[in-house]
């Protein structure tokens, strides 16, 4: 029935980016979109139209139908793209984006995508894609979209820019006209005025249920009795589904109808291999030609899905009639998408089968691709919810579940996972006689992968001993799989040289290390695995940081940030060790502004992903940047989240957060709680050294000055003295000029808190000699008021230069000293911090803000809050001068530091 009304609203939206079609099931949102576009000329606008299933919340497979959707509206149009997407070596999902989007672009008439049914999609990642497109729509391009949910697209963005037209389910209810018209002229009904009244009434104009309710008029005698006891609650629906549609029909449709119910998508060759049967094509064809709930999904009509509503019926029923048989028709669709190449729809119909042994063996094939996408948290809960005695008989399976519990940091387990695999190694089974189904028998779907298990567990367990901090025992490990590996073997050696090199970092060889991670970033790239190798930079650069050489950690960091901007990684959570390294470099040199520009880059990829990068490492971050601005109670909160969101990993632990806390404590003047963690931690001054333990050994140093700073104890400061002498020797052989630096600031004001200047002079010169060609700051400035003091006494003496009057000046900024915190605003949120107002921005300066970030200008903003431009400008300015700021993206990159927006 055609819709005047809502064709005109879909005609005003010519040439606007977005048109969305958001409205519960039954609404009509389909047909009033295909009545619309039947309308117009395909010359004129030619569509894409993909409809979507759960199936589609891979981005590959999503795009893959977005392509071969747009390939009908100009042939070839994607080639590219789709090539990407079917290859075997993974592409970034924006470069294949660019791709499409280049080509697309190129085409010389309006076009139009049409996306029904994204209610769908719920992966993030597509979330994000989607947006991508958005953001980049050639200019003769519409999207569609047909949803049952608000979609996750910036919705208020192109709300503000005038962008989108919008129908939602208020507009697309039949009115009590419509709904006469329908049920009297297109369903043939001889209703009155009050019957349709009470229909429409009680449906409140949902167009699915006055279908429903005109299906059952049709040759019924008792009109009024039917239309006074009609309900629209679903289950009166679903018993009418069963018995005005589904009892009703023949027993071979009847039959048809329920095996295949339990399919998402519907094919002939599909529904044959569920069915048993032969001749699916033909009667999916005649159940569409007597409306029986079928939509056709192609031109073509190969593929087409039951409506939404009676296929859940149609499940219901089934399960509950007969529960065997839907088991057997979901492992018989198991087998076909596996066969066809569709593992994620074959593992959903193998768990819907309750076969375990099937899941399993798909889980199996599943993990490679898995690990290598980040993506093995779903994959392992799979796993775990499989009978255990089953994944122990399967040695591959059971070496991917360690693996992945390794990566997870639950180690609880592994060991006796790895000890299964062993046995099963030991025991020498042949794979191809071994696939049984005793619980006594190993089970082994591919010969090749069941071979390379005794390499695949000394990497791992070289993994688990560098987790646990046995360095000698990941050395002897790695060692080992090294000795008997090809040299041309890439791929297994990537791991166990990888963990090599972070054995030698944590016993201090860091020349030996930062070698041996570049030698393992090569390999990495030989092997394809370019994201790898672009994240692994971190790791050298992190290695430069300890050395003390800062500028060539800067430029390792700002080259893998390169290497991901070309490959299109720029913003991903992947690359995140890369930017907190360089927000620390910042940090160091007092700049700011990099790190809060940084940490909202960050941020930003946070929000579009599923994965949000190293939580820990940026909440360490957040406690230093707070630290600066000497708000501490921030600081410990910070470090709070680091120790929850902490996960055991193979990376060393040089800097423990209970060392990070205390060291607050001390700056607190809190010296019973550092005293406290000295000892449960059972950190001494007679300890041997080692670099895994640097950090702390110079935190008891720190402790033990404060001591004696409070009451001039000489034990405290002896104490104190001798551990840095010995920490000094220690850092200075193995290299470590950031740790020299630091010891020799502590020794400095040991020696003032001894009131010996003179003392104090060498160990500070010395320090200022090798801090300054790579631009210390924040080591020395962090002391406050009695460092100053002493690099002021000095330069006094001859030691004036560029570098101790930058050092001054940092002291006396108050955007830079601790001793002089600048107001809240500056302090960034914790982030588990609820949103609230910040000191000293009025909530009106709050709102105008936001819809600053929303791209309003300012007589946008006056004309939305009904107020004057001069009072808009006037509450910019005032918001400007709060946040220290002089422009608009200078104000927006401070805002969302602090989770303003």
């Amino acid at each position: 029935m055609s819709r005047p009304r809502l064709l005109a609203r879909l005609r005003e939206g010519a040439g606007q980016q977005l048109i969305l079609v958001s409205a519960p099931a039954g609404f009509g949102k389909t047909t009033l979109l295909a009545e619309w576009l039947s309308e117009r000329p395909n010359a004129e606008a030619p569509v894409g139209w993909v409809s979507l299933d759960r199936s589609e919340n891979e981005s590959a497979l999503f795009w893959a139908y977005v392509i071969r959707a747009m390939q009908r509206i100009q042939p070839g149009i994607g080639a590219s793209a789709l090539a990407m997407l079917q290859s075997t070596r993974r592409q970034p999902t924006e470069l294949v984006l660019t791709s499409l989007i280049n080509e697309m672009s190129a085409i010389d008439r309006d076009t139009l995508l049409v996306l029904d049914d994204y209610h769908v999609i719920e992966a993030p990642q597509v979330h994000a894609d989607v947006t991508f497109l958005l953001d980049h729509l050639p200019a003769r391009m519409q999207l569609v979209i047909a949803s049952r949910s608000e979609p996750i697209v910036p919705l208020a963005r192109l709300r503000a820019r005038g962008q989108v037209t919008e129908l939602r389910a208020e507009d697309l209810r039949f009115t009590p006209e419509e709904a006469s018209a329908y049920l009297n002229q297109v369903m043939a009904l001889d209703l009155s005025a009050t019957d349709v009244s009470t229909l429409e009434t009680r449906t409140e104009g949902w167009i699915a249920g006055l279908k429903l309710a005109a299906l059952s008029l049709k040759n019924r005698g008792d009109v009024q009795k039917f239309v006074r006891a009609f309900s629209g609650d679903n289950r009166y629906i679903a018993d009418f589904l069963i018995q005005e549609v589904l009892l009703t029909q023949p027993e071979g449709v009847r039959r048809f109808l329920l095996d295949t119910a339990i399919l998402d998508r519907l094919s002939g060759p599909l529904c044959d291999a569920v069915t048993g049967e032969h001749g699916s094509q033909a009667q999916l064809e005649s159940l569409e030609r007597s409306n029986l709930f079928v939509v056709p999904l192609d031109d073509a009509r190969e593929c087409y899905r039951y409506h939404h509503l009676f296929a859940e019926v149609l499940r219901a029923h089934g399960l509950r009639e007969h529960p065997d048989r839907v088991r057997t028709l979901h492992r018989r669709a198991s087998v076909w998408f596996e066969a066809n190449g569709s593992s994620a729809e074959a593992l959903h119909h193998a768990a819907a089968a309750e076969d375990a042994e099937r899941m399993a063996h798909l889980l199996e094939i599943k993990w490679p691709g898995m690990d290598r996408s980040y993506q093995t948290g779903k994959w392992l809960e799979r796993v775990k919810a499989l009978p255990d005695a089953l994944v122990r008989r399967r040695p591959v399976l059971n070496m991917g579940f360690a693996w992945t519990l390794l990566n997870a940091g639950e180690l609880d387990d592994v060991e006796n996972r790895l000890a299964d695999v062993e046995r099963c190694l030991d025991a020498k089974v042949n794979a191809a006689g071994e696939r049984a189904h005793s619980g006594s028998q190993i089970i082994v779907d591919d010969e090749r992968k069941f071979r390379s298990l005794s390499v695949e567990l000394t990497s791992a367990r070289a993994y688990l001993a560098q987790v646990r901090g046995e360095t000698a025992g990941t050395v002897e490990h790695a060692r080992r799989v090294l000795d008997h590996l090809p040299e041309g073997d890439h791929i297994a050696r990537i791991v166990t040289t990888a963990l090599l090199a972070l054995a030698e970092w944590t016993a201090g060889a860091l020349d030996e290390a930062h070698r041996t991670f570049v030698t393992a970033l090569a390999l990495m790239r030989k092997a394809g695995q370019d994201l790898d190798a672009i994240r692994g930079e971190f790791v050298p650069a992190d290695i430069r940081v300890a050395q003390g050489r800062l500028h060539d950690a800067s430029r390792i960091y700002e080259r893998g940030l390169q290497l991901a901007k070309e490959s299109l990684h720029a913003d991903a959570p992947e690359t995140d060790e890369l930017y907190l390294g360089l927000s620390e470099l910042h940090l160091e040199r007092g700049d700011m502004d990099a790190v809060a520009r940084i940490m909202h880059t960050i941020g930003e990829s946070h929000r579009h992903a599923e994965h949000k990068g190293n939580r820990q490492r940026c909440s360490i971050v957040m406690a230093r940047l707070a630290e600066v601005h000497g708000d501490w109670a921030k600081a410990l909160d910070f470090l709070d989240v680091a120790e929850r969101v902490d996960v055991p990993g193979p990376l060393p632990r040089l800097r423990p957060i209970p060392a990070m806390r205390a060291r607050i404590w001390i700056a607190q003047g809190r010296l019973a709680d550092a005293m406290a963690w000295a000892k449960d931690q059972d950190v001494s001054v007679d300890d041997s050294l080692s670099y895994l333990r640097e950090f702390e050994h110079i935190t008891l140093a720190r402790l033990l000055v404060a001591r004696y700073r409070a009451n001039h104890g000489e034990e405290s400061i002896r104490a104190a003295l001798t551990l840095l002498e010995r920490l000094l020797i220690a850092a200075s052989q193995g290299g470590r000029r950031g740790s020299v630096i630091e010891i020799l600031v502590i020794e400095a004001l040991a020696h003032q808190a001894m009131s010996n200047r003179r003392a104090a002079r060498d160990p500070l010169e010395r320090a200022l000699a090798l801090a300054e060609p790579e631009g210390y700051l924040r080591v020395f400035v962090n002391e406050g008021d009695v460092m100053r003091d002493l690099i002021r006494d000095a330069t006094a003496r001859g030691t004036a230069g560029a570098y101790t009057r930058q050092l001054l000046r940092a002291f006396e900024a108050p955007s830079e000293s601790v001793a002089n915190p600048p107001g809240p605003v500056a302090v960034p949120a914790s982030p588990d911090a609820a949103d609230a107002p910040v000191q000293g921005l009025t909530p009106r300066e709050l709102e105008i803000l936001r819809l600053i970030a929303a791209g309003l200008r300012n007589q946008e903003i006056a004309d939305q809050l009904i107020i004057s431009t001069a009072t808009v400008k006037r509450h910019v300015a005032n918001a400007y001068a709060k946040l220290d700021v002089s422009h608009r993206t200078e104000a927006l990159v401070r805002a969302h530091a602090l989770n303003l927006l």
